[in-house]
């Protein structure tokens, strides 16, 4: 039976790119039917009714008609625009941050309500405004599971032995911890210590709520940074654009890091 042409999906604005004079390409993410690229006409008019409803990182319900090769938006209404979020450059960017990583990690037309789920949280994390660095490195873990890319941290991922509190290696190539014994073969790792593993971990196993009571010093925010930042870029191949962005508005305006503690 074929699929009916109009259908209407819950979604969050990701992405969007000029086409024409007064159109837009953007890209969706949705519950059901994963990562969409839509064209809203007239969008970029003065009078569109519907601009307001399509703006970037904006969740709503939309309507669309199945095209040859893109889908087209018939009609929007905005059920959250994160307004809190939006008005702040800050955690405009950190949300922009999530978005593209979210398109990256995200199949075309292949459901995915998890990481929908995950994506919308953060963003209403963000406009809390309560934690921002601490909600992203969260997301970045959790969509790494939710993408099939799940570090493992528990054992060695080469001789399989249970990791000890010592100096142990992350090897993005391997996918997780290697430790000392196996860190010889695996020369691309580099270190990771021991509180940013008890970090990571809890992170894998705990909800959110769990997690944003965690106080975490500069130095080790700043090395959960770097090594999910690596193993991200180890499976895309690329660089993230809004990460180089981020970080550049880190040095300026950024929060820093989340308050200081050590983790038990």
């Amino acid at each position: 039976m074929a699929e009916p042409r109009d259908y209407q999906t819950e979604a969050i604005i990701i992405s969007k790119i000029k086409l024409g004079e007064a159109d837009r390409i953007l890209t969706l993410c949705t519950p059901d039917y994963g990562k969409i690229e839509a064209v809203a006409k007239g969008v970029r008019r003065p009078k569109s009714k519907m601009a307001g409803h399509l703006e970037l990182l904006t969740y709503s319900q939309v309507r669309l008609a199945r095209g040859r090769n893109l889908e087209t938006i018939t009609g929007s209404q905005t059920i959250e625009s994160f307004m809190a979020l939006r008005n702040d450059l800050w955690l405009t960017s950190c949300g922009l941050y999530a978005a593209e990583l979210t398109k990256q990690f995200t199949a075309e037309h292949v459901a995915h309500p998890d990481l929908f789920q995950l994506l919308l949280a953060t963003l209403r994390r963000l406009a809390d405004a309560d934690s921002p660095e601490m909600t992203l490195r969260y997301f970045e873990l959790h969509l790494l599971e939710s993408a099939g890319y799940r570090p493992q941290l528990q054992e060695c991922v080469n001789c399989r032995t249970d990791l000890q509190p010592v100096a142990n290696a992350f090897c993005a190539g391997s996918g997780g911890i290697v430790c000392p014994d196996c860190r010889i073969e695996q020369p691309a790792s580099f270190d990771i210590s021991v509180d940013a593993i008890k970090v990571l971990r809890l992170f894998q196993r705990s909800d959110f709520g769990v997690v944003s009571r965690l106080k975490i010093g500069p130095a080790l925010a700043q090395e959960l940074k770097m090594v999910l930042a690596l193993y991200i870029r180890y499976l895309l191949e690329r660089d993230i654009k809004s990460a180089a962005w981020l970080d550049a508005l880190r040095d300026q305006i950024g929060p820093g890091a989340d308050r200081v503690s050590r983790p038990e």
